[in-house]
Protein backbone atom coordinates (compact mmCIF):
# COMPACT_ATOMS: atom_id res chain seq x y z
CA UNK A 1 0.00 0.00 0.00
CA UNK A 2 1.19 3.50 -0.81
CA UNK A 3 0.00 6.78 0.62
CA UNK A 4 -1.57 8.07 -2.58
CA UNK A 5 -5.21 8.15 -3.70
CA UNK A 6 -5.77 8.43 -7.45
CA UNK A 7 -9.22 9.51 -8.66
CA UNK A 8 -10.68 10.81 -11.90
CA UNK A 9 -13.18 13.68 -11.85
CA UNK A 10 -14.17 13.84 -15.49
CA UNK A 11 -11.06 14.89 -17.41
CA UNK A 12 -9.19 15.78 -14.19
CA UNK A 13 -6.83 13.31 -12.53
CA UNK A 14 -6.88 14.04 -8.78
CA UNK A 15 -3.90 12.89 -6.73
CA UNK A 16 -4.28 13.03 -2.94
CA UNK A 17 -1.29 12.40 -0.69
CA UNK A 18 -2.78 10.23 2.04
CA UNK A 19 -0.26 10.10 4.88
CA UNK A 20 -1.97 12.46 7.31
CA UNK A 21 -0.30 10.93 10.37
CA UNK A 22 3.07 11.88 8.83
CA UNK A 23 1.88 15.35 7.78
CA UNK A 24 1.64 13.95 4.25
CA UNK A 25 5.42 13.64 3.99
CA UNK A 26 6.47 11.46 1.06
CA UNK A 27 8.20 8.20 1.75
CA UNK A 28 10.00 6.54 -1.15
CA UNK A 29 7.01 4.35 -2.09
CA UNK A 30 4.58 7.26 -2.23
CA UNK A 31 7.02 9.34 -4.24
CA UNK A 32 7.29 6.52 -6.79
CA UNK A 33 3.50 6.14 -6.83
CA UNK A 34 3.09 9.84 -7.61
CA UNK A 35 5.63 9.60 -10.39
CA UNK A 36 3.82 6.62 -11.91
CA UNK A 37 0.40 8.28 -11.58
CA UNK A 38 1.57 11.44 -13.32
CA UNK A 39 3.21 9.42 -16.11
CA UNK A 40 -0.07 7.53 -16.57
CA UNK A 41 -2.08 10.77 -16.64
CA UNK A 42 0.33 12.31 -19.14
CA UNK A 43 -0.14 9.29 -21.41
CA UNK A 44 -3.94 9.14 -21.07
CA UNK A 45 -5.71 11.12 -23.82
CA UNK A 46 -8.84 11.35 -21.64
CA UNK A 47 -6.95 13.32 -18.96
CA UNK A 48 -6.64 17.04 -19.54
CA UNK A 49 -5.13 18.19 -16.24
CA UNK A 50 -3.82 16.95 -12.90
CA UNK A 51 -4.56 18.29 -9.42
CA UNK A 52 -2.39 17.35 -6.44
CA UNK A 53 -3.54 17.87 -2.84
CA UNK A 54 -3.23 16.29 0.59
CA UNK A 55 -5.49 14.59 3.11
CA UNK A 56 -6.85 16.61 6.01
CA UNK A 57 -6.31 20.30 6.71
CA UNK A 58 -2.99 20.37 8.57
CA UNK A 59 -0.50 19.68 5.81
CA UNK A 60 -0.31 19.54 2.04
CA UNK A 61 3.10 17.87 2.18
CA UNK A 62 5.90 18.12 4.73
CA UNK A 63 8.49 17.04 2.18
CA UNK A 64 10.73 14.04 2.69
CA UNK A 65 9.74 11.48 5.32
CA UNK A 66 12.52 12.17 7.81
CA UNK A 67 11.80 9.06 9.89
CA UNK A 68 12.32 6.90 6.81
CA UNK A 69 15.39 8.96 5.91
CA UNK A 70 16.89 8.21 9.32
CA UNK A 71 16.44 4.48 8.68
CA UNK A 72 17.48 4.17 5.02
CA UNK A 73 19.18 7.46 4.19
CA UNK A 74 17.95 10.68 2.66
CA UNK A 75 16.96 11.23 -0.95
CA UNK A 76 14.99 8.07 -1.72
CA UNK A 77 11.98 10.14 -2.78
CA UNK A 78 13.95 11.71 -5.63
CA UNK A 79 13.06 10.11 -8.97
CA UNK A 80 15.99 10.29 -11.42
CA UNK A 81 15.23 12.84 -14.12
CA UNK A 82 11.87 13.82 -12.61
CA UNK A 83 12.73 14.96 -9.12
CA UNK A 84 10.88 14.82 -5.81
CA UNK A 85 7.56 13.03 -6.12
CA UNK A 86 8.26 12.70 -9.83
CA UNK A 87 7.30 16.37 -10.18
CA UNK A 88 10.00 18.92 -9.41
CA UNK A 89 12.20 18.19 -12.46
CA UNK A 90 9.60 16.68 -14.79
CA UNK A 91 8.86 18.10 -18.23
CA UNK A 92 5.09 17.96 -18.65
CA UNK A 93 2.60 18.61 -21.41
CA UNK A 94 -0.50 18.81 -19.20
CA UNK A 95 -1.36 21.42 -16.57
CA UNK A 96 -0.54 20.50 -12.97
CA UNK A 97 -2.51 22.35 -10.30
CA UNK A 98 -1.79 22.39 -6.56
CA UNK A 99 -4.59 22.55 -3.98
CA UNK A 100 -2.66 23.47 -0.84
CA UNK A 101 -4.83 22.26 2.03
CA UNK A 102 -2.32 23.02 4.80
CA UNK A 103 1.37 23.54 5.42
CA UNK A 104 3.60 23.10 2.36
CA UNK A 105 7.23 22.90 3.44
CA UNK A 106 10.53 21.58 2.12
CA UNK A 107 9.81 19.13 -0.70
CA UNK A 108 6.11 19.92 -0.41
CA UNK A 109 6.89 23.56 -1.19
CA UNK A 110 9.09 22.43 -4.08
CA UNK A 111 6.18 20.41 -5.51
CA UNK A 112 3.92 23.45 -5.13
CA UNK A 113 6.40 25.73 -6.89
CA UNK A 114 6.61 23.29 -9.82
CA UNK A 115 2.85 23.49 -10.40
CA UNK A 116 1.22 25.73 -13.00
CA UNK A 117 -1.52 27.10 -10.74
CA UNK A 118 -1.70 27.12 -6.95
CA UNK A 119 -4.93 27.32 -4.95
CA UNK A 120 -4.28 27.67 -1.23
CA UNK A 121 -6.42 27.39 1.88
CA UNK A 122 -6.43 30.63 3.83
CA UNK A 123 -4.73 28.98 6.82
CA UNK A 124 -1.86 27.45 4.81
CA UNK A 125 1.78 28.23 5.57
CA UNK A 126 4.55 27.66 3.04
CA UNK A 127 8.32 27.72 2.81
CA UNK A 128 11.67 25.99 2.56
CA UNK A 129 12.49 24.73 6.04
CA UNK A 130 15.39 22.46 5.02
CA UNK A 131 18.03 24.70 6.59
CA UNK A 132 16.68 23.64 10.00
CA UNK A 133 17.66 20.05 9.12
CA UNK A 134 21.09 20.83 7.68
CA UNK A 135 19.78 20.76 4.11
CA UNK A 136 18.69 23.23 1.44
CA UNK A 137 15.96 23.09 -1.20
CA UNK A 138 18.08 21.98 -4.14
CA UNK A 139 15.34 20.02 -5.98
CA UNK A 140 13.69 23.13 -7.41
CA UNK A 141 12.60 25.23 -4.44
CA UNK A 142 15.52 27.68 -4.42
CA UNK A 143 15.72 27.81 -8.21
CA UNK A 144 12.04 28.73 -8.57
CA UNK A 145 12.19 31.19 -5.69
CA UNK A 146 15.06 32.90 -7.52
CA UNK A 147 12.92 33.18 -10.65
CA UNK A 148 9.66 34.24 -9.02
CA UNK A 149 10.25 36.01 -5.69
CA UNK A 150 12.17 39.23 -4.91
CA UNK A 151 15.69 38.62 -3.62
CA UNK A 152 15.31 39.90 -0.05
CA UNK A 153 12.19 37.82 0.57
CA UNK A 154 13.51 34.70 -1.15
CA UNK A 155 16.84 34.74 0.68
CA UNK A 156 15.12 35.32 4.02
CA UNK A 157 12.98 32.24 3.37
CA UNK A 158 15.98 30.16 2.27
CA UNK A 159 18.33 31.18 5.09
CA UNK A 160 15.92 31.27 8.04
CA UNK A 161 13.57 28.45 7.10
CA UNK A 162 10.64 30.52 8.36
CA UNK A 163 7.26 30.04 6.70
CA UNK A 164 5.03 32.60 5.02
CA UNK A 165 1.22 32.63 5.00
CA UNK A 166 -0.66 31.91 1.80
CA UNK A 167 -1.86 35.50 1.44
CA UNK A 168 1.72 36.81 1.47
CA UNK A 169 2.67 34.43 -1.33
CA UNK A 170 -0.48 35.46 -3.18
CA UNK A 171 0.70 39.07 -2.96
CA UNK A 172 4.06 37.95 -4.39
CA UNK A 173 2.37 36.21 -7.33
CA UNK A 174 3.32 32.68 -6.27
CA UNK A 175 -0.23 31.63 -5.29
CA UNK A 176 -3.06 31.91 -7.82
CA UNK A 177 -5.92 32.22 -5.36
CA UNK A 178 -6.51 31.98 -1.60
CA UNK A 179 -9.83 30.45 -0.56
CA UNK A 180 -11.48 29.20 2.64
CA UNK A 181 -10.25 25.72 3.50
CA UNK A 182 -13.66 24.11 3.13
CA UNK A 183 -13.93 25.48 -0.44
CA UNK A 184 -10.41 24.62 -1.56
CA UNK A 185 -10.86 21.47 -3.61
CA UNK A 186 -14.19 22.58 -5.05
CA UNK A 187 -12.62 25.82 -6.24
CA UNK A 188 -9.56 24.11 -7.72
CA UNK A 189 -11.80 21.67 -9.58
CA UNK A 190 -14.14 24.44 -10.71
CA UNK A 191 -11.33 26.48 -12.29
CA UNK A 192 -9.60 23.42 -13.75
CA UNK A 193 -12.77 22.07 -15.34
CA UNK A 194 -13.60 25.51 -16.76
CA UNK A 195 -10.08 25.68 -18.19
CA UNK A 196 -10.59 22.31 -19.88
CA UNK A 197 -13.57 23.66 -21.82
CA UNK A 198 -10.92 25.44 -23.89
CA UNK A 199 -8.79 23.81 -26.58
CA UNK A 200 -6.43 21.38 -24.88
CA UNK A 201 -3.90 21.84 -27.68
CA UNK A 202 -3.98 25.60 -27.26
CA UNK A 203 -3.52 25.17 -23.48
CA UNK A 204 -0.51 22.92 -24.06
CA UNK A 205 1.00 25.25 -26.66
CA UNK A 206 0.49 28.36 -24.54
CA UNK A 207 1.99 26.67 -21.50
CA UNK A 208 5.01 25.45 -23.48
CA UNK A 209 5.61 28.86 -25.08
CA UNK A 210 5.50 30.48 -21.64
CA UNK A 211 8.08 28.02 -20.28
CA UNK A 212 10.36 28.54 -23.27
CA UNK A 213 9.99 32.32 -23.08
CA UNK A 214 11.22 32.49 -19.49
CA UNK A 215 14.69 31.46 -20.72
CA UNK A 216 14.79 33.72 -23.80
CA UNK A 217 14.96 37.40 -24.57
CA UNK A 218 11.85 38.95 -26.10
CA UNK A 219 13.09 38.77 -29.70
CA UNK A 220 13.86 35.04 -29.40
CA UNK A 221 10.52 34.36 -27.74
CA UNK A 222 8.65 36.23 -30.48
CA UNK A 223 10.50 34.27 -33.15
CA UNK A 224 9.49 30.97 -31.54
CA UNK A 225 5.88 32.14 -31.25
CA UNK A 226 5.80 33.20 -34.90
CA UNK A 227 7.26 29.84 -35.94
CA UNK A 228 4.30 28.14 -34.26
CA UNK A 229 1.81 30.72 -35.46
CA UNK A 230 1.03 29.44 -38.95
CA UNK A 231 0.14 25.96 -37.68
CA UNK A 232 -1.92 27.44 -34.83
CA UNK A 233 -3.91 29.73 -37.12
CA UNK A 234 -4.62 26.84 -39.48
CA UNK A 235 -5.55 24.32 -36.79
CA UNK A 236 -8.95 22.65 -36.50
CA UNK A 237 -9.37 24.06 -32.98
CA UNK A 238 -8.72 27.57 -34.25
CA UNK A 239 -11.29 27.19 -37.01
CA UNK A 240 -13.84 25.82 -34.54
CA UNK A 241 -13.22 28.58 -32.01
CA UNK A 242 -13.62 31.33 -34.61
CA UNK A 243 -16.73 29.70 -36.09
CA UNK A 244 -18.31 29.28 -32.66
CA UNK A 245 -17.76 32.96 -31.91
CA UNK A 246 -19.26 34.02 -35.23
CA UNK A 247 -22.25 31.71 -34.74
CA UNK A 248 -22.74 32.75 -31.09
CA UNK A 249 -22.42 29.23 -29.69
CA UNK A 250 -20.04 27.34 -27.40
CA UNK A 251 -16.98 25.92 -29.13
CA UNK A 252 -16.76 22.14 -29.40
CA UNK A 253 -13.08 21.29 -29.55
CA UNK A 254 -11.83 17.91 -30.66
CA UNK A 255 -10.03 16.71 -27.54
CA UNK A 256 -12.88 14.49 -26.23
Amino acid sequence: MTGLIVEHRGAVCLLTIDREDARNALDAATSRAMDEAISAAEADPAVGAIIVTGTGNRAFCAGMDLKEAERIGAGHGLIPGRGFGGITERRRTKPLIAAINGTAVAGGFEIMMACDMVFAADHALMGVSEVKRGLFAFAGGIQRLAAQVPRATALAMIMTGELLPARRLYDLGVVTEVVPGDRLLDRALEVTQAMLANSWQAIANGRELYELSTGMDTAQALAVGNAWGKATLASADSREGIAAYAQKRDAQFGQR
